[in-house]
């Protein structure tokens, strides 16, 4: 009788540990359906670029106060500095893409209950510095100097990442 017991406790407490995605992950991933299907009914390129940067706006004017002016200030940087990327929602959150493909994106402290923001490089970005560099960086304050950082990591995401490298590829 207390085998049955105890197999019945062990089995519950097993099913009460194990994780799948959180809430704020699963939301994530909604985010990124609505995106895709959004994308989908839009008809010329420049209808679809114009309403994705419509959508990022809108998704920054949404954020908490502290989240949404690191955000704009991330937003004017990157379309300033890197003219070719694109602004668009990846996951909810604001991203920028260069031929389709996101190259950065910001991360709001508040989507993940994180005591900072994020701001993150793809693999895209090609940011690479020997065998190992930063692919995100976190934000309590985007200063004047954090501004040209981002500026300068951005130029070179967009140009294909170090020197010389779309030159070498092509």
């Amino acid at each position: 009788m207390t085998g049955t017991s105890t197999s019945t406790s062990t089995s519950t407490s097993t099913q009460s540990t194990h994780q799948g995605f959180t809430a704020e992950e699963r939301a994530a991933m909604k985010d990124h359906a609505q995106e895709l299907k959004a994308a989908a009914r839009r008809s010329s390129r420049a209808d679809k670029a114009a309403e994705a940067e419509r959508e990022v706006l809108a998704k920054i004017a949404g954020m908490r106060d502290s989240d949404r002016v690191m955000a704009e200030r991330v937003h004017a940087v990157v379309t300033a500095n890197a003219p070719a990327l694109a602004p668009k929602l990846w996951y909810g959150m604001p991203s920028y893409a260069l031929d389709g493909k996101v190259v950065c994106f910001f991360q709001s402290a508040e989507k993940f209950k994180a005591r900072y923001a994020t701001l993150g490089f793809s693999d895209q970005a090609k940011l690479d510095e020997g065998t190992m560099w930063a692919a995100g960086f976190a934000l309590t304050e985007v200063t004047s100097e954090v501004e040209e950082r981002i500026a300068a990591l951005v130029k070179r995401a967009a140009d294909g990442g170090a020197p010389g490298h779309r030159a070498a590829a092509a």
